[in-house]
């Protein structure tokens, strides 16, 4: 393979990266409610494929690390993970929309 053949396919194999897969299975939803003193967020999202939601609701969520609550309060526009953990449905990771 020619140098620039293997720089192409370097760059296309960065492209499939686990973090920019990750990045685009994020879930778009908006916060409704923040209780921080419990942990838990409020939020109305659409399907969550990986947790064998086919329909979009609104639903309250465990975060994995209180801190994260700090960063959103109800109203906002939010892309979000969320996975099982020991049985309890928990944000593992949110961002504000832009």
């Amino acid at each position: 393979m020619s140098i620039p053949a293997t720089l192409l396919t370097a760059l296309a194999l960065c492209a499939w990266s686990p973090a920019a897969v990750a990045q685009s299975t994020l879930i778009d939803g908006q916060v409704t409610k923040v209780d921080a003193s419990a942990g838990n967020i409020t939020i109305k999202h659409g399907p969550i494929k990986k947790l064998d939601m086919d329909q979009g609701m609104t639903m309250v969520f465990h975060a994995q690390d209180p801190g994260m609550l700090k960063t959103v309060k109800a109203g906002d526009k939010i892309k979000f993970d969320a996975d099982s953990v020991n049985g309890q449905l928990t944000v593992t990771k949110i961002e504000k929309s832009k």
